[in-house]
């Protein structure tokens, strides 16, 4: 799966198209008439193909926009931890020199005044703490969010690649007239409707 989605149709298509056309009139024979008729059945197959692609497609798209909106809530929200915890050294260092400062001084004011501004430091840290390890927390939760959306990725990854192959094979089947290549198609259909049922079950879970 890439940013841009997956792609559902390709010249196969076209191919499919134009033998259905080609095959719906001018041959009254019985040849011509069961070819035409497996024809439009091969195209109906790979009309339903087409279709569950785009929707295979459209959620992959969705997982990830999901998926990258969490990540970049993480990364905001621990860059603002980061800054918070700065914050909080910084009121550290200051709460650290007062406290120095009311240990040298001999003046009585000034070590009350130092030690005032100890304890409001020491007040300022405490929330300061509080709010970066929210922030932190709120990080992780976007992470697991994050990776929680990407969990059926890889399994609409393979639909969309059976579902690709299943209309390759149909567009062979049609061109070459060998039927028994629909078997083929066949399988990698349900191989790709499998792989879309777990894939909607997992995002059904979320």
């Amino acid at each position: 799966m890439s940013g841009a989605g997956f792609h559902v149709h390709g010249p196969h298509d076209h191919a499919v198209e134009h033998e259905t056309q080609g095959h719906g009139h001018g041959d009254t024979s019985e040849k011509g008439k069961s070819d035409a008729k497996f024809i439009q059945w091969v195209a109906i197959f790979t009309a339903i193909l087409a279709t569950v692609g785009a929707i295979v497609s459209y959620k992959g798209g969705h997982t990830q926009n999901e998926a990258l909106l969490f990540k970049n809530q993480a990364v905001l929200k621990k860059t603002e931890a980061s800054n918070v915890w700065a914050q909080y050294q910084a009121k550290s260092t200051k709460q650290n020199l007062a406290e120095l400062g009311a240990l040298l001084t001999t003046l009585p004011e000034v070590r009350e005044k130092l030690n005032t501004e100890v304890t409001r430091y020491k007040g300022e840290k405490e929330a300061l703490a509080t709010k970066a390890k929210a922030l932190d927390d709120e990080s992780i939760e976007a992470d697991k969010k994050s990776a929680h959306e990407l969990e059926p990725h890889d399994k609409l990854a393979m639909a969309m690649t059976f579902i690709q192959i299943a209309i390759s094979l149909a567009a062979i089947c049609v061109l070459t007239r060998r039927r028994w290549m629909l078997g083929l198609a066949g399988s990698a259909a349900v191989a790709g409707m499998i792989y879309t049922v777990l894939a909607f079950m997992m995002i059904g879970g979320h």
